[in-house]
C-alpha cells in the first residue's frame, strides 16, 4: 500500500472514530441506542485501527460504553431505593468527560492517554 493509500484509509478511520463520538453524544437524545450503534461499529472495525493512534481511540470507545451501561444499569435497579439519582448523574458526567477527552485528542491526530 502506498504512502497515500494509507493517509487515505487513516482518514476513513478517523472519521468512523469520530461517528463513533457522535453515537455517544446522541445516546444523551436518543435514550441510549447511539451508544449499542457505535460499539458495534467498534468491533466491527476493530482489526482495521490495529497498530494505529486510532486504535487507542477504539478502545477508549469501548471501555466508555461498558462502564456507563453497568452505571446506567445499577442506576436503574436502584432508583427505587433512592440512591439511583445520585449514581446516574457521575455515570452522565463520565461519558461527557470521555467524549470530551477523546474527540479533543482525534482533532489533534493523538492518541488517548489513559490517566492510571
Amino acid at each position: 500500500m502506498s504512502n497515500q493509500q494509507n493517509a487515505e484509509k487513516l482518514e476513513t478511520l478517523k472519521r468512523l472514530t469520530a461517528a463513533v463520538y457522535l453515537c455517544q453524544i446522541l445516546a444523551f437524545a436518543l435514550a441510549g441506542v447511539p451508544l449499542l450503534v457505535g460499539i458495534v461499529i467498534n468491533f466491527m472495525n476493530r482489526n482495521a485501527v490495529q497498530g494505529t493512534w486510532l486504535e487507542s481511540h477504539f478502545d477508549w470507545q469501548i471501555k466508555t460504553v461498558w462502564m456507563v451501561l453497568a452505571g446506567f444499569a445499577l442506576s436503574g435497579l436502584t432508583f427505587e431505593m433512592g440512591i439511583g439519582f445520585f449514581i446516574l448523574i457521575p455515570t452522565v458526567l463520565l461519558l461527557v468527560y470521555r467524549i470530551v477527552i477523546g474527540w479533543g485528542a482525534l482533532n489533534t491526530n493523538k492518541p488517548v492517554k489513559e490517566r492510571n
